[in-house]
């Protein structure tokens, strides 16, 4: 079995041939460090996809290492849209500052009880294991780097439909720059998401807040409804 590996050094792929069948990716990258290429880098954590420490992009799609099993010719690279700090392994503390951006906690608490209806909305929310598949997976880090993205956008909703919350406007209030409305709703992240979150769902729903807190669509003004084009200005006259 080979694999390719991207190297930060060279910005090349690296190819490795190993006799290994059935193998989490994670088992692949430790015994070419130990038995091939010690300068390899990467990270790993838990190795049972709690910690999301050891998320990369395989074939184009974020994977944990700990979970996927490799097959031949495997591509693997860095998650995108983070600094690369050596091979495999990035910086996650720009991604990590959006959740300050968005300010994703209890603003004004307030004691409530709630019901077992209440935990259920955001149970699937609170599952996110920080593994930033889903802003490596997300298209509009390529043309907006200041993007809250996924998972902060995620957290802001989960606090939003929180009964203890007593100041949802302002968590809404602080997504709206670079946030809910520069989502493409294409759902890139919740297919990267190896807990099964949905976070278009999440800024879908967080955007129905936002116009019931008297916002509304930017993008609106943008856009042409094909009108027809005459020639000339229809309200001049004759």
């Amino acid at each position: 079995m080979t694999i390719s590996i991207l190297r930060s050094e060279s910005n090349t792929a690296q190819t490795y041939t190993l006799d290994v069948q059935e193998e989490t990716l994670l088992h692949v990258l430790t015994e070419i460090k130990e038995t091939q290429d010690s300068t390899l880098t990467f990270t790993a954590g838990c190795r049972a996809s709690v910690c999301g420490t050891c998320a990369v992009r395989v074939n184009g799609k974020e994977e944990l290492a700990c979970a996927y099993k490799v097959q031949d010719g495997d591509v693997i690279e860095p998650l995108q849209y983070h600094p690369v700090l050596r091979d495999l392994k990035v910086d996650k503390n720009k991604a990590k500052e959006t959740l300050e951006k968005s300010t994703t906690w209890l603003h004004s608490f307030t004691e409530a009880s709630p019901t077992h209806q209440d935990e259920k909305l955001t149970e699937r929310q609170t599952d996110c294991i920080l593994c930033d598949s889903c802003y490596s997976a997300c298209p509009v880090y390529a043309v907006n780097p200041e993007f809250l993205g996924p998972f902060a956008l995620t957290r802001a909703y989960r606090y939003s439909v929180d009964k203890r919350e007593e100041n949802v406007k302002e968590i809404i209030d602080n997504v709206q720059t670079n946030g809910v409305w520069d989502c493409t709703l294409c759902g890139e992240c919740t297919l990267a998401c190896p807990k099964g979150i949905d976070p278009k769902m999440d800024i879908t729903m967080l955007r129905g807040e936002s116009l019931r807190q008297g916002y509304t669509d930017p993008n609106f003004a943008n856009q042409s409804f094909g009108t027809p084009d005459f020639g000339f200005d229809p309200n001049s006259g004759f």
